[in-house]
C-alpha cells in the first residue's frame, strides 16, 4: 500500500496505478470515524474519497490485508453470523489515523455513529487468532508465526484477553 505509494505534490498519494493509497492506519481512521463500517460501507468511503481526490479508490485487496494484518478486525453484530453485516473496526495492530479529506465523509456517507462492546469484539478477535495461530502451526509458517507473536502483545493490551497459552504454543513453534 504505502510501501510503493508516490506522494506527488500535486495530488494524493497513489500506488502508482493511479489508485489511492491509503496505509493500513489510514483504512482504521475511515472505520474509526463511524465507530465501525461493513465492507460495502467502507468500500463506499474509500470510493468517495477517491472521487474527491481525482483518483481509482484503493483495491479491495487492501482491506484485506487490514483484516490480515489485524489493522481491520471484524465485529460480528446483531448475532447473524452474516460476515457481510459484520463491521470492520480498528484492531490490535492499529494506530488509527485520518486522511487527508475524510473529514466529509461523515456528511457524505448515511451511517449512524456505532457503539463497538469490546468485550463482545474482543472475544470474536481472540477467536480469530486461536484460528490463525492453529493454521500457523500447523502449517509451520514461520513467518506468520513470528507476526502472530507480534500482535499477541498488541492484542492483549488492546482488549480483555489473555493469550499466554497462545503465545507458549507460537513459542514453540518458532524454536521447532
Amino acid at each position: 500500500m504505502t510501501d510503493d505509494a508516490t506522494d506527488d505534490a500535486d495530488g494524493p498519494p497513489t500506488d502508482g496505478e493511479g489508485r489511492l493509497a491509503l496505509s493500513l492506519d489510514d483504512l482504521a481512521g475511515i472505520a474509526d470515524l463511524f465507530g465501525g463500517l461493513t465492507r460495502a460501507e467502507l468500500g463506499e468511503a474509500l470510493e468517495e474519497l477517491a472521487f474527491r481526490k481525482g483518483v481509482e479508490p484503493p483495491p479491495e485487496a487492501a482491506v484485506d490485508g487490514a483484516v490480515r494484518e489485524y489493522a481491520l478486525v471484524a465485529y460480528p453484530r446483531d448475532g447473524t453470523g452474516d460476515d457481510s453485516e459484520s463491521l470492520l473496526v480498528p484492531g490490535p495492530a492499529a494506530f488509527p489515523t485520518l486522511p487527508d479529506g475524510v473529514a466529509d465523509l461523515p456528511h457524505i456517507l448515511d451511517v449512524e455513529s456505532r457503539a463497538i462492546d469490546r468485550d463482545e469484539l474482543g472475544r470474536a478477535v481472540e477467536e480469530r487468532f486461536r484460528g490463525d495461530v492453529a493454521r500457523a502451526v500447523a502449517d509451520e509458517d514461520a513467518e506468520l508465526v513470528e507476526r502472530l507473536l507480534d500482535v499477541s502483545y498488541d492484542l492483549e493490551t488492546w482488549g480483555p484477553v489473555d493469550l499466554g497459552d497462545l503465545r507458549e504454543r507460537l513459542d514453540d513453534a518458532r524454536e521447532g
